[in-house]
């Protein structure tokens, strides 16, 4: 069979699949993603086993230490992913919940019901849990879902796959609900981004190559954001400690993450007095430095050019920049920031306000790293990713964004005059 027919075949059961989850009780959904914890449970040698065949793949494919520490399947990961199901069964459901009730004049009541989107198909790459995270919240949200993992995620996402099917085949939900790709031909990308009788949306969780990619050619809307260029900004009312404790945690948490500081913005008048501190601290960690001129002159540092205000490394890289004050700092943001996440650290309450006011961001923070953008960090439960669109979704993507709304009216025998 060709990728063409392979794929519409998906597309119709995924369609024939949805109207069953969509109908499926709260109680029916949540056992749905218990029996997929325990299965994932009962398969961990299967897990590993697979997840080694693919990190190994990796190596010799010359994949960066990055890139393996997200396609890597730990007990911890398996761990993770039991508890992240768990956590979204806990979850309120948003299927059904009616809102805005009012009376007309004439009579009706009027309101909103909220109802899941139909099918979601989501592509993305390296990291395997992702394969759980989209599953659940589209089980919960009464969605069905085609995943598309990437190919250095093949075997692990094939096993995790076969825990999927065997959780909604004990409660009697359709195995279509959750259709994990098989192939790894490129152009099952291209084949899901334009099935627009089958998929009503589409999530792309990867690169920017990638999700440039789908934007442009997608025929079905697109829920996206293109990268993660964080910023922290240290203005010259913060609490030197503080800041300290951000800026080392949002850059050097873990690297290979959206939500991982890009670019610290330093405030002149601290500049001489954290800066040196925080070098100190980077480097001993290994991290690369690149700073403006004035940074140049504080500490020991590549010099920065344009393009690295722009550029999300994730990786073991930091640009720093010192600025007059925090009117330069939010002029930074709305110019190179991609719309992710960016966080001030100050003692000045009007400052914060300002900053949270102005900056156009997805996130906005005061006194926190970046790494709390997370869908889980946010009381979302998993999340599908992060939207730095404004429509229809922004921010961390949770069961909430994987629903659209209707209108209902409640009338008794009401005519319009």
């Amino acid at each position: 069979m060709n990728v063409t027919d392979y794929m519409q075949g998906l597309g119709k059961n995924a369609r024939a699949a949805a109207s069953s989850i969509a109908a499926a009780t709260s109680g029916t959904k949540n056992d749905a993603l218990e029996a997929i914890a325990k299965a994932l449970d009962a398969a961990r040698e299967s897990l590993a086993q697979a997840n080694a065949k693919d990190l190994q793949a990796g190596r010799d494919n010359g994949l960066d230490a990055a890139m393996l520490d997200r396609l890597a399947l730990t007990p911890k990961g398996i761990d993770g992913m039991i508890e992240g199901l768990r956590q979204v069964a806990a979850l309120p459901d948003p299927c059904g919940e009616i809102t805005d009730m009012s009376y007309r004049p004439s009579g009706i009541q009027v309101g909103k019901m909220r109802v899941p989107l139909g099918v979601i198909g989501i592509i993305y790459e390296s990291r395997p849990n992702v394969t759980i995270d989209a599953a659940s919240l589209c089980l919960k949200s009464g969605n069905a879902t085609i995943l598309r993992g990437g190919k250095e995620a093949i075997y692990s996402n094939r096993a995790i796959a076969v825990c999927i099917s065997e959780g909604l085949k004990a409660v009697g939900l359709p195995e279509a609900s959750v259709q994990v790709v098989a192939t790894t031909d490129r152009a099952a990308v291209g084949e899901m981004i334009t099935m627009s009788e089958y998929v009503d949306v589409i999530v792309p969780r990867g690169g920017k190559g990638l999700i440039e990619r789908i934007s442009k050619d997608a025929t079905v809307a697109v829920i996206k954001h293109l990268d993660g260029i964080c910023h922290v900004f240290i203005d010259e009312q913060a609490d030197l400690d503080k800041a300290f404790d951000i800026a080392l945690n949002s850059k050097t948490h873990r690297y290979g993450v959206c939500n991982a500081m890009e670019t610290l913005l330093v405030s002149e008048k601290v500049a001489a007095e954290i800066l040196p501190r925080l070098a100190a601290a980077y480097v001993e960690k290994g991290v690369e430095l690149r700073g403006c001129t004035q940074t140049q002159k504080l500490i020991d540092c590549i010099a920065a050019v344009e393009e690295d205000w722009s550029t999300e490394y994730l990786a073991p890289v930091l640009s720093i920049k010192i600025l007059k004050g925090i009117d330069e700092a939010i002029a930074h943001c709305n110019a190179y920031s991609s719309k992710h996440t960016e966080s001030i650290v100050t003692e000045n309450y009007t400052r914060a306000r300002k900053f949270l006011t102005e900056v156009d961001s997805s996130s906005v923070m005061i006194n926190a790293s970046t790494r709390f953008a997370d869908g889980f960090e946010y009381g979302l439960g998993a999340e599908i990713g992060i939207s730095t669109d404004k429509i229809h979704a922004r921010g961390p993507v949770g069961l909430e964004g994987l629903t659209s709304q209707k209108y209902v009216v409640f009338g008794d025998g009401h005519i319009r005059a």
